[in-house]
């Protein structure tokens, strides 16, 4: 019972700071528990369609200077996250599996005259995933990627690539057995 009181308190607190920041506009937005907005003051804009739909334990970050724009009917699973450091657009009526991970940049790295990876400094590029699109379980989607609309990602895809509308993407992974003998 407490446990319920306190996830209640959570989604009302995150819900009212989304209100508060001045370039986020949502409309009927249901979020599970243990969500986490983590927002810039100084974000472009957020902007979530109607009847959007985050289950548990998603997580969202959205940095200085960016975009995400989520359209109507979305709905993200359970340890989903999205992290936008330039800009996201996801369509309407779009739906990601569990565990699916949206990334618009990478960490700025050297491979000569020795290995350096910089931890503060990212290449970005922005991410467009259209409408009536399915990204199955622990889909993750990188940099720089559009993803037309009515698209299905099976699970466990890496999508590094563009993707045509109207396109099954699917993890063909063989599985070899051995017998014992």
């Amino acid at each position: 019972m407490l446990y319920e009181i306190l996830a209640k308190i959570q989604r009302r607190n995150q819900i009212s700071n989304l209100k508060k920041h001045p370039n986020i506009s949502f409309r009927e937005i249901r979020l599970g528990i243990s969500n986490q907005f983590v927002i810039h003051k100084n974000i472009n804009k957020i902007v979530i369609g109607s009847g959007a739909r985050f289950r548990n334990y998603v997580h969202i970050l959205v940095e200085k200077n960016a975009t995400l724009e989520i359209g109507d009917q979305f709905f993200m699973n359970n340890f989903c996250s999205i992290n936008c450091l330039e800009k996201i657009s996801i369509g309407d009526n779009t739906l990601f599996g569990e565990n699916v991970k949206i990334y618009d940049h990478n960490h700025v790295y050297q491979t000569y005259p020795e290995f350096k990876l910089f931890h503060s400094e990212f290449t970005k590029a922005p991410i467009r995933i259209g409408n009536n699109c399915w990204l199955g379980s622990n889909v993750t989607v990188l940099k720089g990627v559009s993803i037309g609309d009515n698209c299905i990602i099976g699970a466990g895809c890496v999508i590094y690539k563009d993707v045509l509308s109207n396109t099954t993407i699917v993890n063909n992974q063989d599985l070899i057995q051995k017998e014992q003998s």
